[in-house]
């Protein structure tokens, strides 16, 4: 049987601030994500299986999507923590607010990198992540492709 792609799109909306950034963007501020998770592989051939020529169930991918990258980031604020920024989220979540921890500058392009390495080895076999496409703004976006890496 043929090799398939299906993409599942997700929102949410996550906050962050690039530490160093020579542009507004130094500044805590916020987007509306939209993240398009591709996945390639066959789909299952057996009549008598209830996921009969699904490559993957799409509220299956949603759970691994969900649980591992909405969930975590969704209304949260993301901060590099190797950087001053470090101080900045141990006060922010000492009033409350969500905080996501990376050791990284949380680009749009580093960001899809860390989401690849989440999402990829929880696939079930025979299913691959293909590409990610992760949008920051209407006009703004990056991708990722398993070829590339």
């Amino acid at each position: 049987m043929a090799k398939i792609r299906i993409t599942k799109e997700f929102t949410f909306e996550t906050g962050h601030a690039l530490y160093g950034y020579d542009g507004l963007c130094k500044n805590v501020h916020g987007h509306s994500y939209k993240l398009d998770v591709t996945l390639i592989g066959t789909p299952k051939e057996d009549p008598g299986h209830v996921k009969n020529g699904m490559l993957i169930d799409f509220s299956d991918l949603k759970k691994i999507v969900k649980r591992e990258i909405v969930a975590v980031f969704d209304h949260a604020t993301v901060l590099n923590v190797s950087t001053p920024h470090k101080k900045l989220a141990d006060e922010m979540e000492a009033t409350g607010h969500k905080i996501v921890r990376v050791t990284y500058q949380p680009t749009c392009e580093l960001l899809l990198v860390d989401f690849a390495y989440k999402i990829k080895d929880l696939l079930p076999e025979g299913v691959a992540l293909f590409s990610l496409k992760l949008r920051e703004t209407g006009t703004a976006f990056a991708e990722w492709f398993a070829a590339d890496n």
